[in-house]
Parts: C-alpha cells; sequence; structure tokens
C-alpha cells in the first residue's frame, strides 16, 4: 500500500521535555480562582502539544486531597489527587508528580483540562490545551485556486483562499462562502474549539450517492485575534475530500483508497 505522503513540518519536540511558562496562567473553579501563578512550566507528555504544571504553593483556594492512586505517567511517576474549590469538588482532577519525574516537575502538579472551568494565559481564554511555544499558526492569503470535489461532484470552487498553515498539521484552505455549493452540504450540530483558532461557529457533511461523509468542512465566523483572516470562511477536511489547489490534485488518504481512524484538528 502506498505510504501517504507528508506534506508539512513535523512536531519537534521529545516527550519528556520542560520548559517554562513566561506567561501569567490562572484557572476558574465554580466562579473561584483555583490557581494563580507566574511560575508554571510547560511539560510534554506526547509530542503534540504541552500541558501546564502548576507549582503546588501557587493554589490560591484549591485544596488538593491524595486519592491515594499512584501511576506511572509518559514523563514519570505521579499521584493523583483531588481538587476542593469551595463547596465545588473535582474528582481525580490532578496529579502531583513524584521522585523520578523531571526535577523541574517536583513541587508541582498537572491538572486534567477540562476539571477546571476555564483557563487563562494573562487575561485571555485559552482553550482544548496550552499553545506550544514551539508551534505556529499563519493565516496567508494566497492567489491559488482551490476545487473541492467528494464522489465526483464538486463540493467548492474557489479562485483564491486562505492557506492556514500549523505546525505538524496539514495545511488548511479556507474559502469564502460564495465559493462553496451549499444545495450539497448538510448543516450538523458539531461544535470543535482550538487553543489557536478558538469555536467553530458551523460544521457541514455530504450525503453522496455511496456513503454519507459527515463533518467534512467547518468555519470559525468569530476566531481569535491570531486567525483573523478566516473568519467567516469555509475549509475542508483534506483527508475526506478530493482537494485541488491550482489544479493539481492533493495526495492525501483519500485518494489511497484508505481513511484516517480519526479525523486531524481542523
Amino acid at each position: 500500500m502506498a505510504q501517504e505522503s507528508v506534506l508539512h513540518p513535523a512536531l519537534i519536540v521529545p516527550v519528556g521535555h520542560v520548559e517554562p511558562v513566561p506567561r501569567r496562567i490562572r484557572a476558574m473553579v465554580g466562579g473561584r480562582v483555583a490557581f494563580d501563578t507566574r511560575r508554571a512550566v510547560y511539560v510534554w507528555e506526547w509530542p503534540a502539544y504541552p500541558q501546564f504544571s502548576i507549582p503546588v504553593e501557587d493554589l490560591a483556594e484549591g485544596v488538593l486531597t491524595d486519592d491515594d492512586h499512584a501511576e506511572m505517567l509518559s514523563v514519570g511517576p505521579a499521584r493523583r489527587h483531588s481538587l476542593r474549590v469551595g463547596s465545588e469538588v473535582r474528582e481525580g482532577a490532578a496529579w502531583v508528580w513524584e521522585p523520578g519525574a523531571p526535577e523541574a516537575l517536583h513541587g508541582t502538579v498537572r491538572f486534567k483540562w477540562d476539571a477546571l472551568d476555564a483557563w487563562f494565559e494573562e487575561d485571555e481564554p485559552v482553550f482544548v490545551h496550552p499553545r506550544s511555544p514551539y508551534s505556529r499558526v499563519d493565516a496567508l492569503r494566497s492567489s491559488s485556486s482551490v476545487r473541492v470535489e467528494r464522489e465526483g461532484a464538486v463540493l467548492a470552487d474557489a479562485p483564491q483562499c486562505v492557506k492556514l498553515f500549523e505546525t505538524g498539521l496539514p495545511t488548511r484552505y479556507y474559502l469564502d462562502r460564495v465559493h462553496v455549493d451549499w444545495t450539497r452540504l448538510r448543516a450538523s450540530d458539531t461544535v470543535t474549539q482550538c487553543p489557536y483558532k478558538g469555536t467553530t461557529s458551523g460544521y457541514w457533511s455530504f450525503d453522496g450517492d455511496a456513503e454519507t461523509h459527515e463533518d467534512i468542512a467547518w468555519a470559525y465566523d468569530f476566531p481569535t485575534t491570531h486567525s483573523h483572516r478566516i473568519a467567516g470562511m469555509v475549509a475542508f477536511y483534506n483527508e475526506h475530500v478530493d482537494l485541488y489547489v491550482d489544479g493539481t490534485l492533493l495526495p492525501g488518504p483519500t485518494k489511497q483508497g484508505r481513511r484516517p481512524s480519526a479525523p486531524s484538528a481542523p
């Protein structure tokens, strides 16, 4: 079977890498500040993106309770804890690093992201996970034409686009809505979030003659300031359509008779 062509830079940060966070990091639980620190560190437990690890001393109103459960995580041993903030209790919300983990993590705690209600870098909210200091997201206007097909049906045909380059992911091609054939697409209720681009405002599926293709296109009507050029535009998963850029069909899994087990991040 042919190997999928890779047309984007790979992620380069190794698991176990630890670096200081130069930003003020806060998180909220039940309307209260669980912690407020300028001494957080990044820890890469997997290559794609880091997590924050917070000095235990910088918990504001949060109280950690040992769950009497130790585990070997990808970067070292840790003990699971529950978090209490006021009347709110979040079971199994945190891992306190133990000897054997990188020295820079000693005395810090890594929280499950979804166990806290809201995270902030300085005064701006952060979604899903911390932004990696080694990743870039660039949205560039381009005169490249883009045609999108699936099962022979033309879903979009645009004379220009905005190309979004995100480290470790395929280039995404954002198209003006006037160049999308909306008669072939069906709106869905799916909503996703991205720490670099914000919260999606729409997803669309395509009901082909052979099969149904769920959530193959999306839009950010109100993206973050870093990605403002894609506001209101529509992108399609390269992995799930036949995508022609300047008349050339891009290589991808669908062209080789196979589909990824899960879609890449939009």
